[in-house]
C-alpha cells in the first residue's frame, strides 16, 4: 500500500518554474537558431555596392593612391630648396704637429694642417680640438627654385589624375563585370528553358513517333536538337561561373559568402532616356588632365633646365673655434690642454660660382626635355583624338542597343507564332521536321536575344559616361 503525499504550494511552484525555464529554453534555442538561419543567409549585392567597393578596394586604387602622397611629398621636398643650409662640427683627435711648407692638389685623403713650420720633425702628439656653425642659403637662384616646385606640383596634378582614371577605369570595370554576369544568368535561363521546350517537344514527337504517325528520324531529329540545347546550356553555365571570377576580383569575399546579385532595375525594361545628346566636355575627362598635367611638368622641367647655367650665389656665414696644445715654438702644453676649444672666429660673406664649361651639357639637357615636352604634347593631342572616338563609338552603341532592344519583343512574339503555325502545320502532316525544328530554334533564339537587349543597352550607357569621365550618372540612373 503506498501513500501520495499532496504537493506542497513552494514544490509546485519549483515544477511549473523548471517546467517554464525548460520550455524557455527551448524556444529560445529555436529563435537562435532562426536568428542564425536569417544572418548565415547570403547577401544581397547590387551594381553600385560592386562599384563602391571596387573603388574603394581594389589594389590600383591604393596604388594610385599612395603615389599621389608621394607626389604631395616632393612639394615638400622642392620647397625645402628655399631654406638656409646649417652644417655643425665638433672634433677631437691627438696628432703630431709637424707641419710643412708646399702645395697640396684638392683632395679627401691628406688631413688639412694649419699653424706655421716649427723646423722639427718628432713623433710628439699634443691634443686639439674644434667646433663651427655654417650657415649657406642662396638668396636668388634666377627662378630654378620655383621650377622645381612647378615641376613638382605639376607632377601631383599628374598623380591625383591618374587616380581618377584609375577610379574610372576600375569602377567601368566592376561595373561591366556586374552587367556581364547578370547577361550570362540571363542567357543561363533561356538555355535551361530552350533544354525544357526541346524536351516537351520530344515527348510529343515521341508519342507520335511510338504510334508509328511519323517516322523515327523524326524524333531522332529532335533528339539531335535538345543534345545540342543542352551543349548550349553547359557553355551558359560556364560563362556564369566565368563571369563571377571575373567580379569576385573586384569584391573577393562576395564569392566565398555566396552573394546574391541583384540586378535592380537592369531587367525591368528599357533604361530611361538620359542626356545623351550633351555635349562632351573633353577637358573634364581624367585622361586629358593626366595627359595636361604632364606636358606641364615636362615645360617646368625644361624651365628649370634652362635657368640652371647662371652663377650661384651663396650668402654664408660662419663662427668657429679652435683649441690646441701645440705652441709657435714647438713646445707642448702639458694635461688636457687642447681638448677644449680656447680661440674663436666668425666670418660672413658671399660665394659665387659660376661653371663656364657645362653650357654644352646644359644645351644637350634642353634639347632633350624640349623633345619631351613636344612628345607630351602630341600625346595630349592624341588623347584628344582617341577619346572623341570612344564618345562617337559609344554614342552609336547606345542607339543601336535601344533599337535592337524595341525589336526583340516583336521578334519573340513573331518566333512563337511561326512555332505554332508550323507545330499545328507539322501534326495535320503539311509540314517536315525540318520547318519544326527551325521554328523551335528561332523561338529559343528571339528568347535569349530579348534576355539580353536591355542589358546592353544599360552596357552602352555605361560605356558611353565611362567616354564622358565620370560613371556616376549611370551609377545613380541604376539605383533609381
Amino acid at each position: 500500500m503506498s501513500w501520495h503525499t499532496p504537493a506542497s504550494p513552494f514544490k509546485r511552484m519549483r515544477i511549473l518554474v523548471s517546467s517554464f525555464l525548460l520550455t524557455s529554453g527551448v524556444v529560445g534555442t529555436g529563435i537562435q537558431g532562426a536568428f542564425a538561419q536569417v544572418s548565415a543567409s547570403p547577401p544581397t549585392l547590387t551594381i553600385t555596392d560592386v562599384v563602391q567597393s571596387a573603388v574603394r578596394d581594389y589594389p590600383l586604387i591604393h596604388i594610385t593612391q599612395e603615389e599621389l602622397n608621394a607626389s604631395a611629398a616632393g612639394i615638400r621636398l622642392a620647397r625645402t630648396a628655399y631654406l638656409p643650409r646649417i652644417d655643425g662640427l665638433a672634433q677631437f683627435n691627438r696628432a703630431t704637429r709637424n707641419n710643412v711648407f708646399g702645395l697640396l692638389f684638392p683632395q679627401s685623403t691628406i688631413p688639412s694642417m694649419t699653424g706655421p713650420v716649427i723646423g722639427s720633425n718628432n713623433g710628439g702628439s699634443v691634443w686639439g680640438s674644434a667646433t663651427g656653425l655654417l650657415v649657406n642659403w642662396q638668396p636668388f637662384d634666377f627662378g630654378v627654385r620655383h621650377a622645381n616646385v612647378q615641376a613638382s606640383l605639376a607632377a601631383r596634378d599628374e598623380a591625383a589624375a591618374v587616380l581618377q582614371r584609375s577610379q574610372l577605369d576600375v569602377g567601368t570595370a566592376a561595373a561591366d563585370a556586374f552587367l556581364t554576369l547578370i547577361a550570362a544568368q540571363q542567357t543561363e535561363k533561356s538555355a535551361a528553358a530552350a533544354v525544357d521546350s526541346w524536351d516537351v517537344l520530344l515527348r510529343s514527337i515521341h508519342a507520335l513517333a511510338s504510334s508509328q504517325l511519323r517516322p523515327g528520324a523524326d524524333e531522332s531529329r529532335i533528339q539531335a536538337e535538345r543534345a545540342v540545347a543542352g551543349t548550349q546550356l553547359a557553355y551558359a553555365k560556364q560563362a556564369v561561373e566565368t563571369s563571377r571570377a571575373t567580379l569576385a576580383k573586384f569584391m573577393p569575399h562576395a564569392d566565398e559568402s555566396g552573394a546574391v546579385f541583384d540586378p535592380v532595375h537592369l531587367l525591368d525594361g528599357t533604361p530611361p532616356l538620359i542626356d545623351e545628346d550633351a555635349p562632351f566636355q573633353i577637358d573634364q575627362h581624367p585622361v586629358m588632365a593626366e595627359r595636361r598635367a604632364a606636358t606641364a611638368q615636362s615645360s617646368a622641367q625644361l624651365h628649370a633646365t634652362e635657368r640652371s647655367w647662371v652663377p650661384q650665389f651663396d650668402l654664408e656665414g660662419a663662427a668657429f673655434a679652435r683649441g690646441t696644445g701645440a705652441e709657435n715654438d714647438g713646445q707642448r702644453l702639458a694635461g688636457a690642454n687642447g681638448l677644449a676649444p680656447t680661440v674663436g672666429n666668425y666670418a660672413v660673406g658671399v660665394n659665387v660660382t659660376f661653371a663656364f664649361m657645362d653650357f654644352a651639357g646644359i644645351h644637350a639637357r634642353e634639347a632633350a626635355q624640349a623633345a619631351t615636352v613636344r612628345a607630351n604634347k602630341s600625346n595630349e593631342q592624341l588623347a584628344d583624338r582617341n577619346l572623341q572616338e570612344q564618345f562617337a563609338k559609344a554614342k552609336a552603341a547606345v542607339r543601336a542597343a535601344r533599337e535592337v532592344a524595341a525589336n526583340t519583343p516583336v521578334e519573340v512574339k513573331a518566333a512563337h507564332t511561326a512555332f505554332d503555325q508550323a507545330k499545328a502545320r507539322y501534326q495535320a502532316g503539311l509540314a517536315p521536321i525540318d520547318d519544326l525544328a527551325q521554328a523551335e530554334r528561332l523561338v529559343v533564339q528571339a528568347e535569349m536575344d530579348d534576355s539580353v537587349a536591355r542589358l546592353s543597352v544599360w552596357r552602352a550607357l555605361l560605356q558611353l559616361d565611362a567616354s564622358r569621365g565620370d560613371i556616376q550618372p549611370f551609377v545613380q540612373t541604376v539605383s533609381k
